[in-house]
């Protein structure tokens, strides 16, 4: 991705804690409670299931973040790793904040918080098997950057700092669904082919594909180009239910189903990127 090298950026919007990764905890009890979590937007951490694994989890250090002083041009973020987040985070949510302003609604922004292990976090205790999500309940976008090295290695994706791009504006789409009480009406837990939960999901991938689309306008970005879409495109197709499932258990399970498969979450991404409006991202009506 080429940022504009002279933008300024915000690292406010990120946190960062490290870790200490301690035992290997699975995380959602197993192959299906990972399968949810792959992208998991709602809440997948439940007081009684993480009771015990909080006893044993280890101990999270909090310690003070360096992006405050090494993230602070386009230059950096072009760099990878945090500043990635940092310029793409500031992009999103600056795509975000004028859409909102422009239909008379004020738009909260919310921080990312990168993590090494495992974390606490307002929908629970989270490890790194849980993949990137966002907690509705403290408004945050939690990520372990070691997440995108899994989804080249273990899902097959092509990788880049686009597929990065992608998950991002994906759970920053949960908050804007969380925002726009979206989230509300979609009861937790749902599974199924062409159940909210999925197409909840299918929506926040069309509102990543939005951002991309005008991702320039915001002024972080000097252009998106094929090879990023591709990125992007490569990533989606990764983590559809379908493939996870065959890779996974060697067979598919539909009524599992809780993100959408390969030809969906692709399908929706390109939708928001070919459109570039939000409005054409009602996942909920028709066929999906």
């Amino acid at each position: 991705m080429d940022f504009n090298d002279d933008v300024r950026l915000d690292p406010s919007q990120v946190e960062v804690s490290r870790g200490k990764r301690g035992r290997n905890v699975a995380a959602g009890g197993g192959l299906i409670g990972i399968l949810a979590a792959i992208f998991f937007g709602v809440n997948p951490f439940e007081e009684g299931q993480y009771a015990q694994q909080r006893q044993q989890a280890p101990q999270e250090v909090q310690e003070a973040s360096d992006v405050q002083k090494k993230c602070l041009t386009g230059v950096d973020a072009e760099q990878g790793g945090d500043c990635l987040v940092v310029g793409v985070v500031n992009s999103v949510q600056d795509y975000w904040g004028k859409v909102f302003a422009n239909s008379g609604l004020t738009y909260t922004q919310a921080k990312t918080q990168l993590f090494e292990g495992a974390t606490q976090t307002g929908c629970g205790y989270a490890t790194a098997q849980v993949g990137p999500f966002y907690c509705p309940a403290d408004q945050k976008v939690y990520l372990d950057l070691t997440f995108f090295d899994e989804l080249q290695s273990k899902y097959g994706a092509e990788g880049g700092p686009a597929a990065q791009a992608y998950v991002i504006g994906h759970e920053y789409g949960h908050h804007v669904q969380n925002q726009l009480g979206v989230m509300n009406k979609v009861q937790q837990g749902t599974s199924g082919a062409s159940s909210p939960a999925v197409r909840m999901e299918l929506q926040a991938d069309c509102y990543a594909g939005v951002w991309m689309r005008n991702a320039v306008q915001t002024g972080y970005l000097a252009q998106i180009t094929q090879q990023d879409l591709d990125q992007a495109l490569s990533a989606a197709q990764a983590v559809g239910d379908d493939r996870i499932q065959s890779r996974s258990q060697g067979y598919v399970r539909p009524d599992a189903f809780t993100h959408g498969t390969s030809a969906q979450r692709t399908k929706w991404l390109t939708e928001g990127y070919s459109s570039g409006d939000p409005s054409r991202c009602n996942t909920f009506k028709g066929a999906i």
